[in-house]
């Protein structure tokens, strides 16, 4: 993979499904113009099971409240749009290096492994509208779709 490599971060791939959305515009703007550019972009596992997560709770608990039929269908897009980078030991083996050197704790454990997958995918940039949550990793590029609408612009 090149540096055309990007993973989208879950609540980029929610917002995404949200056309009512303040960021939905610069979002959409975002994807379609680095897909035009021949990027390759990526989800993992966890992003779409934290996207099944939020979609399918109620908004009065913070979620969307799709029913599973509409879920399926919104998650199968997904699917078909961006590649996956699967699961697998060394992303296991990775995270640990990862959560021990970094002295991870608490919710941050969850991007520590967004950041190993894309360790062993060589994936360096990432997508996501907390781009301040992955300052710790030195070898990723944390980017909000906004400031990168700027600078490819």
């Amino acid at each position: 993979m090149t540096d055309s490599s990007w993973l989208v971060d879950t609540n980029v791939l929610l917002r995404l499904v949200q056309p009512d959305s303040d960021e939905y515009g610069a979002i959409r703007r975002c994807t379609d113009l680095l897909w035009t550019r021949g990027a390759d972009l990526f989800y993992t596992f966890q992003n779409l099971a934290e996207f099944w997560n939020v979609c399918t709770r109620p908004p009065e608990r913070n979620g969307v409240g799709f029913s599973i039929a509409e879920i399926d269908r919104r998650a199968s897009l997904i699917e078909s749009k961006f590649t996956l980078a699967p699961d697998s030991p060394a992303c296991y083996r990775e995270w640990r290096k990862i959560v021990v050197a970094a002295e991870v704790s608490g919710v941050q454990v969850h991007d520590a492994r967004l950041v190993a997958a894309m360790h062993v995918h060589k994936i360096r940039n990432l997508l996501t509208l907390n781009a301040g949550d992955f300052l710790r990793y030195d070898e990723v590029t944390a980017v909000s779709p906004q400031d990168l609408l700027i600078k490819i612009s």
